[in-house]
Parts: C-alpha cells; structure tokens; sequence
C-alpha cells in the first residue's frame, strides 16, 4: 500500500513527537478491532509533528502509507482528530530467536513483552545513541570456537536472529541521559535483563525495543578484582594492546595524529587509566601494542608512559624506529626486579604482514634462567588494499588471514634461529595476532611448537556484540612447564566505549575500567 493516502483509527500506545523524541506517535489496533490475521502487525509508526491526542488516546488520522528503510509508516499527515480515550492494547508476548512461527514483522509497531532474560552482548553504541545489543545469550565469535569455512555467514545469521537492540527512543546523538538507564551504572557486557515491555520498531537494519520503563538490569558479570599473584611466581608479564598511545611532541602539543589523544586533558586521562590497568596486577615485564612509533628519546611515547608507570621502570631499547610505521611494540620492565639478557632482537615483517616483531631475554636481578619475550601484533583484518587470497575468502577469518599466517610462520622460524645462552628456559610469544583462536596464525604457531595458554571461554575482544581472542600469550615447549597460570583480566572488553578516556564527561571514571579495547594477558612464570 505504500504511496497510497489512507485514514486509520487506534490507540496512541506511545507518543515520542516532541522534544528529543522520533517525531511521530505509535498508533495501535484496540484489541478487540483487530484482525485474525496472526501474520500481519497491528500497527502503525506515525510521522509527524502535529499535536493533539496522548498516550491513551483514540486519534482517527489521515495520511500516506510509506515504507522507510524497512518500517511501515504514515507521512504527510493531513488529519488528526480525537476520538475520546481508549483502552491500551495488551502487550503480547515476544521471545527469541525469531523463527517461521513468529516472524518480527507481525509485531512490527507493536506492545510486546519479553520475559526471558537477555543477555548485553554490544554497548558500542550506548553513549552515541543511547542503545545497547541483547541476544539470548552471549555470543562468540564463529572461529574462535570452530576452525574456518563456508559455514560461517549461516552461524552469523542465526546469532543475528537472536537479537534485539534497547533503544532509548530517542533521536539526538551523544546524549547526556539515558532514559532507560537512569542514574545507574552502565551495564557490562554479560549482563542481563528481567522482563521488559514496550514498542517493537525496526531502524537501521535492526530490531529494536523502545521500553515503557527502565528494565530493571541483572548484574551477572561483575567487575573482577585484580588477579592474584601466586605465591610461588617470580616472574609476571603483562600484555596489552594501549588503544594508539600518542602523546603529541611530547611536549604538551603537536595533537595532529588521527590516532590516540587529541589534547593534553585526554592524553591525561588516557595515561591515568594505563597506569592503573598496568600497575594494579604488579608485573614485572610489560609487552605493548598500538604504540606510537616516535623514536626513543626523552619525549617519546614509550618514555612517557614509562615515566607514568614510576622510578623502577624503564623500557627496551631497539634504536632510532626506521620502520616508517605509524605504531610499533614495545617492552617495559622493572629494573628493581628484572634485567636485559643479551642484545634486542628485531625483525621487520612486510607491512602487509604486522609491526616489526621486538625480542628480548630476562631474567631475575643477579643471574638465573632466562627467558625470551617476543612481542608481535599482526595485520588487522581490515580489507583496504586486499587483494587475492588476502581478500576475504567468506570463511570467517576476514581479510588478510593468508598473510597473518604467513606472518606467523615466519615469526616461529625467527625465532627458532636466533641464538640461546645456556641458560635459556624459552621463549612467550605474546601480542595482538588478530586472529581469533581457531584461525590459521593460531594453528601454524601450534604446528611450530607455540601452547597457547588461554582457557577455552576466555576472550579478550569484542567486535560488533561477539567475544573471543585476539590477545595471546604462547609458550615454547621449553618454557611451557615454567608457566604457573595465565589468564585475561576482562577490565575492558565487557566496558561501555564511552567510559574510556574520550567518553562524556559526565560518565566518566576513575580506575582501569576501559583503559583500552582489548584485555590483558597476564602470565605467571616460575623461572
């Protein structure tokens, strides 16, 4: 019927045409007028700004059906009157994932019910637009759990069928409050809903729940305490990727990157919240990511934030960075604990491939075993200048897995070749592989004798509502027997967005909370 003028009758079931609201009305069937039809929607979203009538209200009105972006409604309203007040509808029940037997276009507009709990699996866009991702469950990411192939768009679609986004209803961005939040503090991913009720509305290809009143949230995924140290461990080491640390000319200016802080006040903020992800769990040696890539000298990045983390601090040395990267690895250790075994290792992969690889022995102050860290972070799946088999091969490893895998055969043979003391104990690959845990890095580094330490249902990333690995940390079979634990302090991943460093001033926090987009590693050694 769309382009067709009509008029129609029902029941105002929520009005959202003035202030920061979608411009329009929800206008329902009264229960006892509607069709016998179960496949088709009660209801219809009205556009527009004339006033007259409220939620309850009975409003006969004129207007021309219209189909925007996959939502039916009226536009161009010629008429409004009100008819006296109405009965609201009753709210049917709604439960995922939609199926043939309950398809979300029959309850299109409509007051629904969900009575299930649900599970927060996306808050990327909770402090733009005010709406956060729910599924039935938690959801992984498809080859983190299963090795690659052309299955994955069907395991895709069917989580996607098993969504349903809490919106706020409201149509400004980066808003100040959030109604159906409050003055609570922001859901962690994990966490769950109890009953909701509301209007069922689709928007920008997804489904969408506008609630009658905040849900009330189920707080099953705590903030986790700082891990602890054992007892035995003398040797902690820490992995994180910093989410583009640049700190300008490192001299209270020169913010001209698009990566990283754009003002002192950030890089403060961002410093802040580095130090305490990375002070907080007591390492010994840390191994970094997203890097800025500005040399060594007094105001260079690295030697920022090592002067952050305090006066037992300093960091690896490789010489003037000649890579002509934007961002680089790098390694920091406490000299009060730790000492450098050896020259520093580097090897430069193809940019197509990662950041060049950084090596170093340690070990304990006086003499003892020693132990070789190489940090690495490999090529991002992102597909800009992919080409044959480095396109994406609709597997579910994205673009670039050919030469990740590549990248990390190399990086095995590296370091296979480089010379050992006599008192080498082994060798940790850690690091940003961007590459989930049943991809093809993850098993040509297994193949090359590379454990990976991680738990079956840990995960230290997500990316549009589904969780798994990105960060690791990979033990020879040498040093394998030194490893006491390791595991994903989950600081980050399961946080708002909008918490870190460049969120509102208003949510803002102090702590660890969102001090990046990845979780860190922590691995516990008894040299």
């Amino acid at each position: 019927m769309a382009g067709r003028e009509v008029t129609v009758e029902g029941i105002v079931t929520r009005d959202a045409r003035h202030g920061t609201g979608l411009k329009g009305f929800y206008l329902q069937q009264a229960d006892n007028e509607a069709d016998d039809n179960p496949a088709t929607s009660e209801a219809l979203f009205v556009y527009t700004r004339k006033s007259g009538g409220q939620a309850g209200d009975r409003l006969r009105v004129r207007g021309y059906v219209k189909e925007h972006h996959g939502l039916t409604e009226l536009v161009r309203v010629s008429a409004l009157h009100i008819c006296g007040r109405g009965q609201q509808p009753a709210a049917l029940e709604l439960s995922l994932p939609w199926s043939e037997k309950q398809l979300p276009e029959a309850l299109e507009n409509m007051r629904v019910t969900v009575t299930d709990p649900l599970t927060v699996v996306d808050l990327h866009h909770l402090y733009r637009y005010g709406q956060v991702t729910l599924a039935t469950r938690d959801q992984w990411i498809p080859t983190q759990r299963q090795r690659p192939g052309h299955k994955m768009p069907s395991v895709l679609e069917k989580q996607q069928n098993a969504r349903l986004v809490l919106d706020d209803g409201s149509s400004i961005t980066n808003p100040d409050r959030i109604a159906w939040l409050g003055n609570r503090r922001p859901p962690r991913a994990g966490e769950q809903t109890g009953t909701m009720t509301g209007i069922l509305d689709y928007r920008f290809d997804a489904w969408r729940l506008h609630p009658d009143r905040p849900p009330r949230l189920l707080r099953r995924n705590p903030r986790p305490d700082v891990p602890l140290r054992p007892a035995e461990a003398n040797l902690r080491v820490m992995t994180i990727n910093l989410h583009n640390y640049f700190n300008g000319n490192g001299r209270g200016g020169g913010f001209e990157s698009s990566r990283g802080a754009r003002s002192p006040d950030a890089l403060m903020r961002q410093t802040d919240k580095l130090v305490a992800a990375l002070t907080m769990p007591d390492p010994d040696i840390i191994a970094v990511m997203e890097l800025e890539a500005d040399g060594y000298g007094a105001h260079s990045s690295i030697a920022q934030i090592a002067r952050a983390l305090g006066e037992p601090w300093r960091f690896v040395h490789t010489g003037q960075d000649q890579s002509q990267r934007a961002i680089r690895n790098g390694l920091l250790y406490r000299a009060d604990r730790i000492q450098l075994r050896g020259a520093t290792q580097r090897l430069e992969l193809a940019k197509h491939q990662g950041r060049p690889v950084l090596a170093q022995s340690f070990s304990l102050i006086g003499a003892g075993p020693q132990v070789r860290i190489a940090v690495t972070h490999l090529k991002s799946k992102s597909c800009r200048g992919a080409e044959g088999t480095n396109r994406d091969q609709g597997d579910g490893q994205g673009c670039w897995a050919e030469a990740r895998t590549r990248a990390a055969e190399r990086i095995a043979a590296w370091l296979d070749s480089l010379p050992e003391a006599d008192s080498h104990r082994g060798t940790l690959i850690t690091g940003d592989l961007n590459s989930y845990a049943k991809e093809d890095p993850l098993i040509a580094l297994a193949q090359a004798g590379y454990r990976n330490l991680a738990s079956d249902d840990a995960y230290s990333f997500r990316y549009k509502g589904r969780r798994g690995t990105l960060d690791y940390a990979l033990a020879d079979g040498q040093l394998a027997a030194a490893v006491l634990a390791s595991l994903y302090w989950p600081i980050n991943s399961d946080e708002a967005p909008g918490l870190g460093y460049d969120g509102p001033e208003s949510v803002r926090q102090e702590g660890p909370w969102r001090a990046s987009d990845h979780d860190p590693v922590i691995t516990d050694l008894r040299l």
